[in-house]
């Protein structure tokens, strides 16, 4: 069995035998963000790759923000390294329970969370990332907005909106079992510390943040703002906060706040699928077209951050 710098060596020559980028999430393991070319949140990375002169994009994630990269670089190889890296939010809501719904709401403008499979983003009016679902909910013409799948992005992005959001009843289970007691525990252990929470968190632990931000925001705020942190997401953006701001300190909400797909992906892995071109991911060009004009949409209300 090869060690860790054995293996690193290897994805080094092949990413360069195969003109290859290596995307990772903020969430991944953070072995795998420091091999990486690029890190960052879900679109952004997938925004990334599409600039880049790259044959191959190995997307260190899961399943859908692969499927985004195909999406947006459909003339380039998207490789997932561990093929059942899933989304339980996403998994949450299916084209055709999203298609059934909308009957229902026949004057309602569907507004996609990025988080969500390709399917589902063709059956969408438009997409939206935390970062800026309320400016992308604010800018439809609808009254109505259907919003899927997380119902705590959807009562955030209420707050400040007039719109009649109607949720989809998904969510993230990492972010929906960070709680109240979570962030009254870390508070008193680090009182000093400022208070950041991702929008896919509960109502009530929201209200107890100092800030609200996506994760590219709390790696941009972190960067220009305070000294100490108590950080309300998964884990594993914490070795990135640290690795930018290392005279900076970052405290964990929760050592329970950990998603067991964005961990599923390891060195090991991330080799194989290099040495093997696996695990291809494509999207049928009917589902592409309609998912890349929801994408599209987004980008037109707001660039971006």
């Amino acid at each position: 069995m090869m060690d860790a710098q054995t293996i690193i060596k290897r994805i080094m020559e092949l990413k360069e035998e195969k003109n290859a980028v290596i995307l990772a999430h903020n969430y991944e393991r953070g072995e795998i963000q420091d091999v990486a070319d690029f890190t960052g949140d879900s679109l952004g990375l997938s925004r990334q790759a599409m600039d880049q002169e790259a044959d191959v994009i190995v997307f260190c994630g899961v399943h859908f923000m692969a499927e985004s990269a195909s999406i947006l670089s459909p003339e380039k190889t998207v490789l997932l390294p561990e093929i059942y890296a899933g989304c339980p939010m996403a998994s949450m809501v299916t084209a055709q329970a999203l298609y059934a719904e909308k009957k229902k709401y026949p004057d309602a403008a569907v507004v996609c969370y990025v988080n969500s499979t390709a399917d589902v983003k063709a059956q969408s009016d438009i997409c939206c990332t935390s970062a800026n679902a309320v400016e992308v909910v604010n800018s439809m013409d609808e009254e109505n907005i259907l919003f899927v799948p997380d119902k705590n992005l959807a009562d955030f992005v209420s707050r400040y909106s007039k719109k009649n959001i109607i949720p989809w009843d998904g969510y993230c289970p990492t972010h929906n079992q960070i709680l109240v007691t979570d962030i009254i525990k870390a508070r008193k252990d680090h009182p000093d510390a400022e208070v950041l929470a991702h929008p896919e968190c509960r109502r009530e632990v929201i209200d107890l943040a100092d800030k609200v931000f996506s994760t590219t925001g709390m790696v941009e705020y972190a960067k220009r703002a305070g000294e100490e942190f108590i950080i309300a997401t998964e884990v594993g953006i914490l070795h990135k906060l640290k690795k930018d701001n290392p005279k900076k300190r970052f405290y964990n909400v929760s050592n329970y706040a950990v998603c067991p797909e964005m961990k599923a992906i390891d060195l090991e892995s991330l080799l194989l699928s290099l040495e093997n071109m696996q695990h291809v991911i494509t999207v049928d060009k009917d589902t592409r077209i309609k998912a890349r004009l929801s994408l599209d949409r987004m980008l037109e209300v707001k660039r971006y951050r």
